[in-house]
C-alpha cells in the first residue's frame, strides 16, 4: 500500500460566504458554522467535500472519477470508500474593520501555532516553527510595520512591530497567493482572547425579508438575520489522498490528488461553498500547495 499524498488548499474569500449551522444562536437566525471548543468560524469538512464533489461532477469528463475519488452515492455507500480525506476549512486571517486602514487581516498566536502544526502534519515545508509564534499582551497588537494606536472595531490597541512576522508573511504569500505588500500593511496579531471576541462580534449579520408580490409589503414573519464570513477571509483545507478503493478502477494516490487539485482548478481556480449560490455568495479563490 502506498503512502498517502497530501496537499493544502488555501481559500481566499472574494464574496461573502454563508456555510450555515443547524440552529439559531446569539439572536442570529442563520449563524455560520463554528468550532465547538473555540467558537472560531470554520467550514466543516462535510461541507467542503460536498462543494468539491459538486465541482467535480461539473468538470470531470470521466464521470466515474467522481465515484472513485469521493465515494459512491448514498444508496451505494457500502460498495467502497472514497479515496480522499477532506478536512475542515480552518480560519487563519479574519478581515476586521479598522480606523487605521481600510481593514486589517487579524490572527492570533493560537491560530498561527495550529496552522504550523497542520502544515507539518501534511508535510508542507517553509512554515515557521512554534518558537516563531509571537506572544502578544491583550492591550497590544503586533504589526509588521508602523507605530501608534491601532483601532480594531471598538478596541484601541498599542502597535508593536515584530521581526518574526516576516517569516509568516513569506509563508502566507507562498501558500495563499497573497500580496506581500498588502500583508505588510494589513497583518495584525492580537491576543487569543481578543481574537475570540472579534470572531463573535466582528462578523457581518444582515437582515433579510420576503415581500408579498401583491402588496409589496413584508410577508408575515418573513424577517430573518443571517451571519456571513466577509470577503477577504482566509482559510485553509488539509487534503489527503490514498490509492483508489473501487474494484473497477485502479488509481494511485498521486493520480487521485492530481485529479482533485489539478483537474478541478487548473483552468478556473475558484470554488463556491455554502448557501445563497444564486445571489453570488460563497466564492473562494483557491491556491493549491502540494507536499
Amino acid at each position: 500500500m502506498s503512502m498517502m499524498k497530501t496537499a493544502l488548499l488555501g481559500l481566499h474569500a472574494e464574496t461573502p460566504v454563508h456555510a450555515g449551522a443547524s440552529s439559531a444562536a446569539y439572536g442570529v437566525d442563520l449563524p455560520i458554522q463554528r468550532e465547538a471548543p473555540t467558537d472560531w468560524p470554520c467550514i466543516f469538512g462535510s461541507s467542503m467535500k460536498g462543494a468539491l464533489r459538486a465541482r467535480a461532477e461539473s468538470v470531470f469528463t470521466e464521470k466515474q472519477m467522481v465515484r472513485v475519488i469521493f465515494g459512491p452515492d448514498t444508496d451505494r455507500a457500502s460498495d467502497h470508500a472514497g479515496a480522499v480525506s477532506i478536512g475542515d476549512a480552518r480560519l487563519l486571517l479574519l478581515p476586521i474593520r479598522s480606523l487605521s486602514s481600510h481593514f486589517k487581516w487579524v490572527t492570533c498566536p493560537a491560530l498561527l501555532k495550529r496552522f504550523g502544526h497542520d502544515c507539518r502534519r501534511l508535510g508542507i515545508t517553509g512554515v515557521p516553527q512554534d518558537s516563531s509564534v509571537p506572544d502578544v499582551p491583550i492591550e497590544e497588537v503586533l504589526v509588521p510595520e508602523g507605530s501608534g494606536p491601532v483601532f480594531l472595531e471598538e478596541f484601541r490597541l498599542e502597535a508593536r512591530t515584530g521581526g518574526t512576522l516576516n517569516a509568516w508573511i513569506e509563508a502566507f504569500t507562498r501558500l495563499f497567493g497573497l500580496s506581500e505588500t498588502d500583508l505588510k500593511r494589513q497583518l495584525a496579531v492580537v491576543h487569543n482572547d481578543l481574537f475570540s471576541i472579534l470572531t463573535r462580534f466582528g462578523l457581518p449579520v444582515n437582515a433579510h425579508i420576503a415581500l408579498d408580490n401583491d402588496t409589496k409589503t413584508v410577508k408575515q414573519g418573513a424577517l430573518w438575520y443571517e451571519e456571513t464570513l466577509p470577503p477577504e477571509t482566509v482559510l485553509y483545507v488539509p487534503v489527503m489522498a490514498s490509492d483508489s478503493r473501487a474494484a473497477d478502477v485502479n488509481l494511485s494516490a498521486d493520480l487521485v490528488l492530481n485529479h482533485l487539485t489539478g483537474t478541478l482548478f487548473e483552468q478556473h481556480p475558484y470554488l463556491q461553498v455554502g448557501g445563497n449560490e444564486t445571489t453570488g455568495m460563497g466564492w473562494f479563490r483557491v491556491h493549491v500547495t502540494h507536499a
